[in-house]
């Protein structure tokens, strides 16, 4: 009976090393087809999230809005944008945070930008305005508060009558660290966002 025991192990062991390497032989296949689609230019990239079309045609309309007496001023070089979406008051709708990183719409100070309700109506612009914008945990009005980084220091923004102020250098300053479960937004630099013409 212990023999039977033992070879039964025995046959076991191997089979289950044998699926180790067929499974590390799978594995490296899968990794190397991979590989060579990327590099090659020939990978099925149906199933990548691209952003919305209807999102980017909603937001570069409203900018045509907003900014009709600035465009003839604008260089083509600098008709673009930024965008991400977030849910800022929870009603299962995104609106959209809009920005510019070029010369017509930055300075010293930093940026200009937008947050546009979900039908693209305008909810706020700002000024003077460093990307990344912070959303916090905390709420006014029913909406996040937001930790907007303007001349290198961190303000607190909060919705006031249905508004946030557009100059968030004129905010109370942030004290401490930035709270580790604020979610970063229009993250320009460091997310490599695409850029939009309009």
């Amino acid at each position: 009976m212990k023999n039977k025991i033992l070879i039964l192990i025995g046959i076991l062991a191997f089979y289950s090393c044998q699926n180790k390497n067929d499974s590390k032989n799978m594995v490296k296949t899968i990794v190397q087809d991979t590989l060579s689609k990327t590099l090659g230019g020939t990978a099925d990239l149906s199933n990548v999230p691209t952003k919305d079309d209807k999102e980017v045609e909603l937001i570069r309309k409203q900018l045509k809005v907003l900014l009709k007496n600035d465009l003839k001023a604008i260089s083509k070089e600098d008709r673009y944008f930024y965008y991400e979406a977030f849910d800022l008051n929870n009603d299962q709708n995104n609106e959209y945070f809009v920005g510019f990183s070029n010369s017509y719409f930055c300075g010293s100070g930093g940026c200009s930008g937008y947050i546009l309700n979900t039908d693209g109506s305008l909810i706020n612009s700002f000024t003077v305005t460093d990307f990344p914008i912070l959303v916090t945990t905390s709420t006014t009005e029913k909406f996040y508060d937001l930790l907007i980084k303007s001349d290198g220091l961190y303000h607190l923004v909060k919705m006031k009558n249905g508004k946030y102020p557009s100059n968030p250098s004129i905010e109370e300053k942030w004290k401490g660290d930035v709270p580790k479960e604020s979610t970063k937004v229009l993250d320009i630099y460091d997310k490599k966002l695409e850029k939009y013409s309009f």
